[in-house]
């Protein structure tokens, strides 16, 4: 296998990926946002946090902003980002529906950003549960993303800080699949979660 090849074969995934979503109705992305609420509520990695990485759902991915209000209205101190030019995460506290914004990115997706003071890209490394945003996992919990890399920033930050909080991938039921393309910068998380249950990956 050539250098570029798993690189080529996550963009096809990709692609499928994103029109299967983009054919989802408004009808199955309410539903399933509520139980994927409910499953990820369930999760001990989330009972037990004190402060959670999360991010707020745009268009057909699974929905969060359920899961979001369950978490603040337990005492959890959730945690979003904030997109930055170069493509790296800022981090803010999530203070309710109110407090988002839609973000001025010209170019970017249109995203909803907290609106509160700024922590910095290091406030990650004191989350105890990261919940990260992906198109598919495979059944060893390797991750797929959009590519934008963003994510990938977070994961290493995590890893020079020698922080291990535990990675949930949230996703809908037939994103889980035989295997993603794996390149050398990829981190495997612990858990997914989808509406209809929990599959957890050996360490």
């Amino acid at each position: 296998m050539t250098e570029n090849q798993p690189s080529r074969a996550k963009t096809e995934l990709r692609r499928q990926l994103l029109s299967a979503r983009r054919a989802l109705s408004a009808d199955t992305l309410r539903t399933t946002a509520g139980a994927l609420s409910r499953t990820a509520l369930r999760l001990p990695e989330l009972g037990s946090a004190r402060t959670v990485a999360a991010y707020v759902s745009i268009g057909s991915e699974p929905g969060t902003h359920e899961l979001l209000d369950a978490l603040r209205a337990a005492g959890t101190r959730v945690l979003l980002p904030v997109l930055l030019p170069d493509n790296d995460l800022d981090w803010a506290a999530y203070e309710g529906p109110e407090s988002l914004a839609e973000a001025a990115h010209p170019g970017k997706m249109r995203l909803l950003e907290p609106a509160g003071p700024r922590l910095g890209p290091d406030a990650v490394t004191g989350a105890d549960t990261v919940l990260l945003p992906g198109l598919a996992v495979d059944r060893r919990g390797m991750r797929l993303g959009r590519g934008g890399g963003s994510y990938d920033r977070v994961l290493e930050r995590l890893e020079r800080a020698g922080a291990h909080p535990a990675l949930v991938v949230l996703l809908y039921d037939d994103e889980v699949v035989a295997r993603v393309p794996e390149e050398p910068h990829d981190h495997p998380v612990q858990a997914v979660a989808t509406p209809s249950g929990v599959l957890r990956f050996s360490a």
